[in-house]
């Protein structure tokens, strides 16, 4: 699916791809280029080459339980931007999704295309939607406008 807007502002130029197979991937965001835009453009948050390999592998199972979307969004041809989202096969204590990675390219960060990824993404599914965002992560201000709130604090322990 694309969608392209008007010219009146940079957002409104932004080509949207929604992708739940592999091959539903357009050729400017084949895999191996989502993995290292991912990697680089979401720096200093990124997170390792081999997770984000693993996060598509589950976006694209068929496997019960399993699944999600990725809605990309290009500039003139360019990957720009992309959102990762996957299903949690629970619901309820535990969201139906998780919003895993927004990665923006950033030469084009502070023109709304982050917003308009995540409001496409959130309309792609059914259900609720939560995500782990670093307190001192600029990107917090963002999920707070779209409108997700903090409910809990998450805690790990690491074996």
């Amino acid at each position: 699916m694309t969608e392209t807007g008007g010219t009146n502002n940079p957002e409104a130029s932004l080509d949207i791809e929604i992708a739940d197979e592999e091959t539903g991937l357009p050729p400017w965001a084949e895999r191996p280029a989502l993995v290292r835009f991912l990697h680089e453009d979401m720096k200093p948050y990124e997170d390792r080459v081999e997770d984000i390999e693993r996060a598509l592998d589950y976006v694209f199972s068929k496997e019960p339980g399993m699944g999600g979307r990725i809605i990309l969004g290009a500039w003139e041809g360019a990957l720009v931007g992309a959102v990762v989202m996957l299903r949690t096969g629970m619901k309820g204590y535990i969201p139906e999704n998780v919003l895993l990675f927004v990665g923006v390219s950033p030469s084009m960060r502070g023109k709304g295309i982050g917003g308009i990824l995540i409001r496409r993404a959130i309309d792609a599914v059914e259900g609720d939607v939560k995500l782990h965002v670093e307190y001192e992560n600029p990107a917090k201000r963002l999920y707070e406008r779209i409108g997700f709130t903090t409910k809990y604090a998450e805690m790990r322990f690491q074996k």
